[in-house]
């Protein structure tokens, strides 16, 4: 135990100097959660919208006056031989064509028809925006239809009841997932640059002569690194996450930090193992992205689970991140206490033991060769 303090403390000061770390470990959990959170668009967010209103009746002239900021930009005039330039020259998202005697037929009961022109190569806007549009115009036509008729009501009364996020604010989901998807790559990140570092630096020759055990180098690093993103990661909650973007936690965050401590004791031996195969950091930063990218789409933080085809479901379950993600979200989100997420905490306290000594057998193989 006093040579793994030791070992580990060597490891902090090492990184202390390391200005480069110093500052991603910064930048991660302070600027990137702030600006990823704010930048998350809402649903539909200031899309271009233009008109072409060829009836020029009241009718028309209120389904465009519908159409205004926040969702959308203030609409624009154009006549039918601009839809075509306009669009090629990506202007507009949304160009809606009212055709002549539009009201008319309306009126008449001919149910005439309202051309839409998207451009599906902004895939976003045009995805939740096509909705937008089509319950805008038909609600409008709808209140100018019944304007002089009694309304009709309805045969039920559904009572929407939104859980743990009332306003449906994606500030709250974008900045509690920030945190909890940069533990996972900071921990990786660190742990597999220290074992390069100590590798490019020369100085693993050294641990190869002192008295201490491959067992003991590598739990000083997972120990020390693991430290560093568990404050960093407190930190971030109280500071960032509660304190300049107001997002409320609902559970303790003392059960979350024991939560993201199991879960930092299989990706920093993830760091190492993924360390002792590369010779460089170049490698090591290839490898870590080929890592990093399915551990973080297919764990369920971005995608529900239960959208994914059940292969990748099953496979998915023996990543750490999709228990720890399951337990973050229940425990920030929705208040879980231990007896709720304790199936999620064991489970990964042991994938880490398991990643634990898969990668102490690859760093034991390794440093035999070294010497």
């Amino acid at each position: 135990m006093s040579n793994i303090a030791r070992l580990g403390v060597k490891e902090l000061r090492s990184l202390w100097h390391d200005t480069m770390m110093v500052v991603l470990i910064l930048w991660a959990f302070t600027g990137s959660v702030y600006v990823a959170a704010t930048g998350i668009p809402e649903t539909l967010n200031k899309a271009p919208i233009a008109f072409v209103d060829e009836d020029q009746s009241p009718l028309s002239q209120r389904i465009i006056s519908a159409f205004y900021p926040p969702h959308f930009t203030a609409p624009a005039l154009i006549d039918r031989k601009s839809i075509d330039p306009v669009m090629d020259q990506g202007l507009y998202t949304f160009v809606l064509d009212i055709p002549p005697n539009f009201q008319r037929d309306v009126l008449a009961g001919r149910q005439p028809e309202i051309q839409l022109n998207v451009d599906a190569t902004r895939m976003s806007q045009a995805f939740s925006g096509n909705a937008y549009v089509q319950q805008i115009v038909t609600a409008e036509v709808n209140h100018f239809v019944l304007r002089n008729q009694p309304a009709t009501p309805l045969p039920i009364d559904l009572a929407i009841r939104s859980r743990f996020n009332p306003n449906l604010n994606e500030l709250w989901f974008g900045a509690v997932m920030q945190v909890i998807d940069h533990v996972t790559i900071l921990s990786i990140i660190l742990t597999g640059a220290a074992l390069i570092r100590e590798r490019e630096h020369g100085t693993i020759e050294h641990l190869l002569v002192m008295p201490v055990t491959p067992f003991e180098i590598m739990a000083a690093k997972v120990w020390s690194m693991g430290l560093v993103v568990l404050v960093a990661t407190g930190l971030s909650l109280m500071f960032i996450v509660q304190g300049a973007m107001g997002v409320p936690i609902e559970g303790s965050v003392t059960l979350f930090l024991l939560g993201a401590a199991a879960h930092l004791f299989a990706t920093t031996s993830m760091g190492i193992f993924l360390g002792t195969f590369a010779r460089s950091m170049p490698q090591f930063g290839l490898l870590v992205i080929l890592t990093i990218v399915p551990l973080e789409l297919l764990s369920g933080g971005s995608t529900p689970r239960e959208s994914m085809p059940q292969f990748v479901q099953d496979v998915m379950l023996a990543a750490p991140t999709t228990h720890f993600i399951k337990l973050a979200q229940g425990i920030l989100y929705r208040g879980a206490d231990l007896t709720v997420v304790w199936p999620q905490l064991l489970t990964i306290t042991i994938i880490g033991a398991v990643f634990f000594a898969i990668a102490l057998a690859q760093f034991r193989k390794t440093i035999s060769i070294m010497a």
